[in-house]
């Protein structure tokens, strides 16, 4: 399972003109779900995804995850984008291939899943709609951007 990983002043996910989720200061995720994932790996991606220090403290060294963004213990914000298109295989030609991305139902499940727990754990939880034709609005703070992956 893949997160791409932005730290964000704002940023909003609009589909057919209506925003479906926006957030403040936080993390934009771009989710993808592999055709080999489980619910045990997308339960240690988002483990991974809430501790990840990627907000600085002050010393100005990203040393504060999403779960304390100001050493106080404020949560920012989360929103979650579903993205198939980070599981491509360019190794060859000029066009992507998709083959090692989860199939539609195997990925829904993961996302739901994945967005579910985070909103147990997680004050600020937002999302677009999974395999919808999204369009995306961030101010990337830094810019600050990790690519994670478990397997």
């Amino acid at each position: 399972m893949i997160a791409l990983l932005q730290r964000v002043k704002r940023a909003a996910v609009e589909v057919d003109g209506s925003i479906t989720g926006q957030i403040n200061m936080g993390l934009l995720v771009f989710l993808c779900a592999e055709k080999n994932d489980t619910f045990a790996i997308s339960d240690k991606l988002l483990k991974k995804v809430l501790a990840y220090r990627m907000f600085s403290d002050e010393q100005g060294k990203m040393n504060r995850n999403v779960q304390n963004i100001d050493g106080n213990g404020a949560h920012g914000g989360l929103l979650i984008v579903s993205q198939f298109t980070l599981a491509a295989d360019t190794n060859s030609g000029t066009r992507a291939s998709f083959t090692p991305a989860a199939p539609p139902d195997l990925a829904r499940s993961l996302y739901d899943e994945w967005v579910k727990q985070a909103r147990v754990v997680h004050s600020d939880v937002q999302t677009g709609i999974f395999a919808a034709d999204m369009q995306v609005s961030l101010v990337n703070d830094g810019p600050v951007t990790f690519w994670l992956q478990v397997s």
